[in-house]
């Protein structure tokens, strides 16, 4: 397997199915590691930092659940694919920078991807598609096992596992949540239920993560605190809020549609009408008009397109995404020409 795999590959994270599909993209797992008795990346000499590196790639090669897939260390890799890395969910912005003593794993399926030497010696991370943030803790927790078989990572009886951050310090575990919600983003409603969820200490982060801002109206929730509870009761309190949150998103909806049901439609039709014929379009306004499209979809207004094609579209006309398809690189009026093309196609069929 290499890079390019990926891209005829659907990310589990797009797949649209899953438990309430229709309002939550993905579950994330997330866990952080550092091996015992090694400064943490960021205060780590270039000796430990390498010392680190040889040590989880071997741990990591003996791995059943990337067998199938691929270890990339990020020294010398081409900006182009680290940045389709990250836009695939597999690889944080930060990780893509600085790119020194640092890899890459990701799994065949693209439900299991591995940083190493980010701000932890390890991140590892489990994606499930719709509401499942059980499931995807099952798979990583078998995972953190194997790899405690063979590191010694270090974790303090009274603080748990130790961490670069405090704030994951611990369980070392983030759960997170990726959400569509367009209707409370159109009854100005989201400001409020975000609001009230920070008060809870769960946070809220844009498409790709930290430092990002919500685009198409995916708005990503997870955890803030991993000391003093369990990773069981961490789940269970973000499944709680996340209930909620889709129950508000449906209300909203139902709200749209009673309201002015002429009106929905209509935004809905002229989004698609623009995606079937636009030949100039750019990222923000792609994600804006899919997201119109997709709403449309998991209302019934739009019935000859599935949910997975909009989710695809989603990423590939992404810039690394198109650029990778394209095979060359595209200044940013080229990628818009392209993008619009490639949406066309994709939705005449």
């Amino acid at each position: 397997m290499n890079i390019n795999d990926l891209l005829n590959h659907t990310s589990e994270w797009l797949k649209g199915s899953g438990p309430n599909a229709d309002i939550v993209i993905s579950s994330r797992i997330r866990l952080a590691r550092n091996l015992e008795k090694i400064p943490f990346p960021h205060w780590a000499g270039k000796d430990k930092r390498e010392e680190v590196l040889k040590t989880i790639e071997q741990a990591l090669s003996g791995l059943e659940h990337l067998k199938q897939g691929v270890i990339l260390r990020l020294a010398g890799m081409d900006n182009l694919d680290k940045q389709f890395l990250v836009e695939r969910h597999l690889m944080s912005l930060e990780h893509a920078q600085k790119t020194n003593y640092k890899a890459i794993a990701v799994d065949s399926e693209e439900v299991l991807a591995v940083m190493v030497n980010e701000e932890d010696h390890i991140r590892m991370q489990v994606m499930q598609s719709g509401f499942n943030l059980f499931e995807a803790w099952n798979i990583i927790n078998q995972i953190d096992d194997y790899l405690a078989k063979g590191l010694r990572f270090a974790f303090s009886p009274e603080w748990g596992y130790l961490t670069a951050c405090p704030t994951n310090t611990g369980t070392g575990m983030r759960g997170s949540v990726m959400l569509h919600l367009p209707a409370l983003v159109m009854t100005r409603q989201v400001d409020r239920v975000l609001a009230a969820i920070a008060k809870l200490s769960f946070t809220t982060r844009g498409l790709y993560g930290e430092g990002t801002q919500a685009t198409g109206n995916f708005f990503q929730i997870s955890n803030q605190v991993s000391l003093g509870r369990s990773e069981p009761e961490i789940i269970d309190s973000i499944n709680g809020i996340i209930q909620q949150i889709i129950e508000q998103e449906n209300q909203a909806r139902e709200a749209i549609s009673a309201k002015n049901k002429p009106v929905l439609e209509d935004r809905i039709n002229r989004s698609l009408g623009i995606l079937k014929s636009a030949r100039i379009i750019s990222s923000q306004e792609t994600a804006e008009l899919l997201s119109m499209l997709r709403l449309g979809i998991d209302m019934g207004v739009i019935k000859d397109i599935d949910r997975r094609r909009v989710n695809e579209l989603f990423i590939i006309t992404q810039p690394a995404h198109l650029q990778k398809l394209e095979s060359k690189k595209l200044s940013s009026e080229e990628r818009d020409v392209k993008r619009a093309e490639l949406i066309r196609n994709k939705l005449n069929i």
